[in-house]
């Protein structure tokens, strides 16, 4: 039988990205059915490979009812039977496929709030049970109309494009991604090395303490598609302030025009010329949602437009992300909270990063 997009796909995300092994109990959930080509082909590969896969699909809609109706005790509420997936299973290979990417664009910000305060120990115990290598996890996307539309795309030119940022196009994408694995991790290495990062650009002066941190670099392990080298900086070590060109976009809801200032790594003004009330009622989430949990560098050459799609946009080759929230573990980042917002900002319009003093990267491009 001939080989399909999705087996390929499937192959990347079960033999390269999770690595999955005989015996691995693999939770393989998708947004909705829209993902049910590549969702079987995840759930044959994984059976090919002595896995143990249980495949969930969600109904959207279900989101939007739950926050409309559940009380606060609801909200709170965490069931044992997710709880046990997120402290046992070995594999999650999540899939997005949304219908409707607006659908909780009317959402009550404050029980979006308290939701996501009340799911942080789960987004905590994977986090650091990868951190541990005790458990594999891969993010990834299918094409479909409503992402299509985001992107003010086609269906058709909205799968090339997704296609061609996972290298699928190509004959071998888990070579191409260890390519830019080898690539990246010499600039890893070399922050690794450094101990203050300062960032300018259009009203963005904005120094960042990242000694002692490690810097990795993803080369779809985790996100695919991939290409971007991050680190969570010291917590209190964050001071200036930063401006996002491009539109932010978070659980179904956007802000633009973000402007941060940040003192001592607690974001003291957070202004925004659109979606400003969503804005502050996310950094209002929890105590760690004002804190820094990430600044990376996107390297994903294949993407250039935001789409709409944090999967993608963040990745972007010539712009770097700042998170508000949750830091992860294994680069040495203590922050914790239920959010994690990627902020995205165009550098190839005269941005400059220096590293200990010395500039590395200007207009997009890396210097070293």
């Amino acid at each position: 039988m001939k080989e399909t997009i999705w087996d390929k796909y499937a192959q990347v995300l079960v033999d390269y990205s999770t690595n999955v092994q005989k015996g691995d109990l693999v939770i393989i959930r998708s947004g909705s059915i829209e993902a049910k080509e590549l969702v079987k082909a995840v759930y044959k590969r994984v059976l090919e490979k002595g896995g143990n896969p249980i495949a969930k699909t969600a109904i959207p809609e279900l989101a939007e009812v739950f926050l409309k109706n559940a009380s606060d005790e609801q909200l709170d509420y965490i069931d044992p039977m997710s709880k046990m997936e997120y402290e046992k299973a070995d594999v999650f290979i999540s899939l997005g496929a949304p219908q409707n990417t607006k659908n909780m664009a009317r959402a009550d910000l404050t029980k979006l709030a308290k939701r996501g305060k009340a799911t942080k120990p789960l987004s905590e115990t994977l986090l650091n049970r990868s951190a541990k290598g005790e458990a594999r996890w891969v993010i990834a996307d299918v094409p479909t109309n409503a992402l299509a539309q985001e992107a003010k795309m086609s269906l058709d030119e909205y799968s090339e494009f997704l296609f061609k940022a996972c290298y699928l196009d190509i004959d071998n994408p888990v070579e191409k991604l260890r390519e830019l694995d080898k690539k990246q991790s010499a600039w890893a290495e070399y922050l690794n090395k450094v101990k203050n990062l300062h960032i300018t650009g259009e009203k963005t002066d904005i120094t960042f303490n990242v000694e002692g941190r490690k810097w990795i670099s993803c080369s779809g392990l985790n996100n695919y598609p991939d290409g971007e080298v991050f680190t969570s900086p010291v917590e209190n070590g964050i001071n200036g302030e930063i401006y996002f060109d491009y539109p932010q976009n978070y659980r179904g809801n956007s802000a633009s025009g973000v402007y941060l200032k940040i003192e001592n790594g607690l974001i003291v003004q957070a202004t925004a010329q659109q979606g400003e009330e969503f804005l502050n009622a996310m950094l209002d989430m929890d105590e760690g949602s004002r804190r820094i949990g990430e600044i990376a560098i996107g390297t994903n050459d294949e993407i250039q437009e935001i789409t709409g799609n944090i999967l993608f946009d963040e990745k972007i080759g010539g712009a770097i992300h700042m998170a508000a929230g949750a830091s992860y573990p294994e680069t040495g980042g203590k922050n914790v909270s239920g959010l994690h917002w990627d902020l995205i900002k165009n550098m190839k319009n005269g941005g400059k990063i220096f590293a200990d003093d010395k500039l590395i990267y200007e207009n997009g491009k890396f210097l070293i």
